[in-house]
C-alpha cells in the first residue's frame, strides 16, 4: 500500500532505444527500421508492472511508432492509460523550423487519434527541447489543438533547460489563446534547482536519497510529475556507439530500473496528468477519456472558449 497521501502524475515516453537524442546522427536516422525493435516488449513489461500495482499513468507516444504498432496504443488507451502525444519523428525543436514542428506535430496527432478515434490533448517534446529560444512552438501547440504541454524543464542542462521557468502548473498565454504548462519536478536545495523528475536522475541517485527529494516536493503540496521510458527497463537493450557521457547517460543503471519503480509505486500514489490537475480535467468534463473526435475547427473554437471561460 502506497504511503502517500497526495496524487502524482507518472508518465513514459514511448520510444525506441535507438531514437534516444543522446545518440542522434543523420545517417543512424536514415537506419532505423534496420535496428532491433524493443519498444513494444519493453511497453506491455510497464503495461504489466502498473496493473499488477493498479496504478494508470500517461504514455507519450512518438507518431513513428504508433504508425508501427496500432494495436499498442490501443492496448495502453484500453487499459485505461491516458495516451498523448510525443511528436512524431523524435526530432528536438531546437533542431526544426517552425513549419516543420507543426507539421511534425500535426502528424503525431493525427496518428494517434486515428487509432484511438478520440482526441489527444497532451505534448512532451522530445528531450523536453522547448527552450528560450523555441518558446514559439507553444502557440503552434495551441493552434494544432494541444490543451496542455510537459516539455519545459526549469533546470540548467547541457541539451535542454529553461532554468528560470515557473516549475508548478501553470497556464501559458499567446495570442492563440493560453496553455497548461506541467513542468518535470524539481526541487531546491541549497539555492539550486535539482531534477527529480525521472529518467536518468531516477538511475542516477540512489533510491533513498531520490525518495527523500521526492518528499520534500510533497511537502511543499506539489504533485510530482514524473516520467520515465520504456527503454529504461531493458538493461539486455543492444549497446549503442556514442561518447562516453551519452553511454553513462543511457545506460547507467537500467538493471536497478524496475526494482527502483516497484519501490516507487509502493511509496507514492500515481495517475495520469490529466487526473491529477484538476484544472486541465475540468475543461474535459471530468472524463479520463477524451470526447470523439471534433473536426479541426470544431477542436479549436472548443479549447478556445475553455480557456477563456
Amino acid at each position: 500500500m502506497s504511503g502517500s497521501i497526495l496524487k502524482h502524475s507518472l508518465s513514459f515516453d514511448v520510444e525506441e532505444h535507438f531514437q534516444v537524442s543522446a545518440f542522434e546522427s543523420p545517417m543512424r536516422r536514415r537506419h532505423w527500421e534496420q535496428f532491433e525493435s524493443r519498444v513494444e516488449s519493453n511497453t506491455e513489461k510497464l503495461l504489466s508492472l502498473l496493473d499488477q500495482r493498479g496504478v494508470h499513468a500517461t504514455f507519450f507516444v512518438l507518431g513513428w511508432v504508433a504508425e508501427r504498432y496500432p494495436s499498442l496504443v490501443r492496448r495502453i488507451a484500453s487499459a485505461g492509460h491516458e495516451v498523448a502525444s510525443h511528436g512524431y519523428a523524435h526530432e528536438l525543436i531546437t533542431a526544426q523550423t517552425q513549419v516543420a514542428f507543426r507539421e511534425d506535430i500535426r502528424k503525431a496527432k493525427g496518428i494517434l487519434e486515428s487509432i484511438l478515434q478520440q482526441q489527444v490533448l497532451g505534448y512532451r517534446a522530445p528531450s523536453f527541447s522547448i527552450t528560450k529560444d523555441t518558446m514559439w512552438a507553444i502557440q503552434i501547440l495551441i493552434e494544432e489543438g494541444y490543451t496542455y504541454d510537459s516539455s519545459i524543464f526549469p533546470v540548467v542542462h547541457d541539451r535542454y533547460g529553461v532554468p528560470s521557468a515557473n516549475p508548478q502548473l501553470h497556464q501559458l498565454s499567446t495570442p492563440a489563446g493560453l496553455l497548461w504548462e506541467v513542468p518535470p519536478s524539481t526541487v531546491k536545495c541549497f539555492g539550486v534547482r535539482l531534477p527529480v523528475a525521472g529518467g536518468g536522475y531516477f538511475r542516477l541517485y540512489p533510491y533513498a536519497v531520490l525518495r527523500a527529494l521526492l518528499r520534500k516536493v510533497e511537502g511543499e503540496g506539489c504533485p510530482l510529475v514524473m516520467y520515465m521510458h520504456p527503454w529504461e527497463f531493458d538493461p539486455d537493450q543492444p549497446r549503442m556507439e556514442g561518447s562516453i557521457v551519452s553511454r553513462v547517460r543511457h545506460y547507467l543503471n537500467l538493471d536497478k530500473t524496475e526494482g527502483r519503480m516497484r519501490a516507487l509505486l509502493q511509496d507514492f500514489s500515481f495517475a495520469p496528468i490529466r487526473r491529477v490537475f484538476p484544472q486541465i480535467e475540468q475543461m474535459l468534463g471530468g472524463d479520463l477519456i477524451p470526447p470523439p473526435l471534433l473536426d479541426k475547427a470544431s477542436i479549436h473554437a472548443s479549447t478556445s472558449s475553455a480557456f477563456l471561460n
